[in-house]
């Protein structure tokens, strides 16, 4: 349910969506909807979009995804292109590392223990 002040939809830039909608089918099993030729809709958990208009790219914030297993993750991310940025660390709370997608945009995942 939606509700006032709370975080409802997180956009991305994309530059060219084919490979970052490849990447992210790959490695994470992520669908799309496409809205015209620069714009892909995503509804996995939070919903959010890439944006492949380079005139509408902002300094966006970190954006982490889940994983229960974490090397395994790292391992469909490295396999799907991804680059990872910081290997898997350990922080208070879980591990996590950061990986940069096909359009250059840094994630990163995280879990628990």
């Amino acid at each position: 349910m939606r509700e006032d002040g709370k975080i409802d939809y997180v956009e991305l830039p994309g530059g060219d969506l084919i490979p970052l909608k490849r990447f992210y089918s790959q490695a994470f099993g992520w669908t799309f909807t496409d809205y015209g030729p620069s714009y892909a809709a995503i509804s996995e958990g939070l919903d959010g979009g890439f944006n492949g208009d380079a005139a509408e790219q902002p300094a966006l914030p970190l954006v982490i995804l889940y994983a229960h297993d974490l090397e395994a993750m790292e391992a469909k991310v490295r396999a799907a292109g991804g680059a990872i940025v910081h290997p898997i660390y350990a922080f208070p709370g879980g591990r996590r590392f950061h990986f940069r997608d096909p359009g250059g945009n840094e994630l990163a995942v995280w879990s628990e223990g």
